[in-house]
C-alpha cells in the first residue's frame, strides 16, 4: 500500500480518542480498524506480548465503564453474537505505538504515525487552554475590579459543562401513577 492510500483525515482519528480514567485512549476495535487488522488479531498479539503493555499503556474497561461507553456512543447492534462478551481494552498513546510494533504490518506502522499526531494535537489543545487560563489570571491581577465581570464571564465560557445526569428519553411510568391507576 502506498502512503496516499492510507491518508485519512485527522478528525477521523481525533473523534475516536476517548477519555477513560483521566487518560486519552483508543478502543481496541478502533485501533484495530486503523491498523487494518481485526480486533481479535490485535488482542491476540497484545496477549502474546503482554509484557510490553503495562497498565499505563493499556487497560481493560470495567463493566460499568463499558456500559457507559456503549450508551454514549450507541454501539449496540441487533442480532445474535453482535455484542462483545468482555469489556474492551483501551490503549494510551504509548500503547498504540507498542501495538503497531507487535502487529508489525506496514499499515499498522504507517497509521501509528497518524495516531501519535492525533494524541499530540489533543495535548497541544489542552496546553493552550491552560496557558490561556494562566494569562487570564495575570490580566485579572493586573486590572483588579475594573474588569471583574468580563473575567468572570470568560471563566464561565472556559469551564467544562456541568456533570449532570442525562434524562432518559421516552415515557417512564412513575410507580405512584401505576398504583393510582390500579386503584381506579
Amino acid at each position: 500500500m502506498t502512503k496516499t492510500e492510507l491518508t485519512i483525515p485527522d478528525e477521523a482519528i481525533d473523534r475516536r480518542i476517548l477519555l477513560a480514567r483521566g487518560q486519552k485512549v483508543l478502543l481496541d476495535s478502533d485501533l484495530a480498524s486503523l491498523y487494518g487488522v481485526t480486533t481479535k488479531r490485535l488482542n491476540e498479539q497484545v496477549k502474546r506480548n503482554i509484557d510490553r503493555f503495562p497498565e499505563d499503556f493499556m487497560f481493560q474497561l470495567t463493566a460499568d465503564e463499558h456500559d457507559a461507553l456503549r450508551s454514549q456512543i450507541a454501539t449496540l447492534k441487533t442480532g445474535r453474537g453482535q455484542h462483545r462478551k468482555y469489556p474492551p481494552f483501551v490503549f494510551t498513546e504509548h500503547g498504540a505505538i507498542m501495538a503497531a510494533s507487535v502487529l508489525n504490518t506496514s499499515q499498522a506502522i504507517e497509521m501509528s504515525v497518524y495516531v501519535v499526531r492525533a494524541f499530540v494535537r489533543l495535548r497541544e489543545i489542552l496546553t493552550t487552554h491552560k496557558e490561556l487560563a494562566r494569562k487570564l489570571d495575570d490580566l485579572e491581577k493586573k486590572y483588579d475590579d475594573q474588569f471583574r465581570v468580563v473575567f468572570d464571564a470568560i471563566r464561565q465560557l472556559m469551564a467544562p459543562p456541568p456533570d449532570t445526569k442525562k434524562r432518559r428519553i421516552g415515557f417512564h411510568a412513575d410507580k405512584t401513577d401505576h398504583i393510582q391507576s390500579k386503584g381506579r
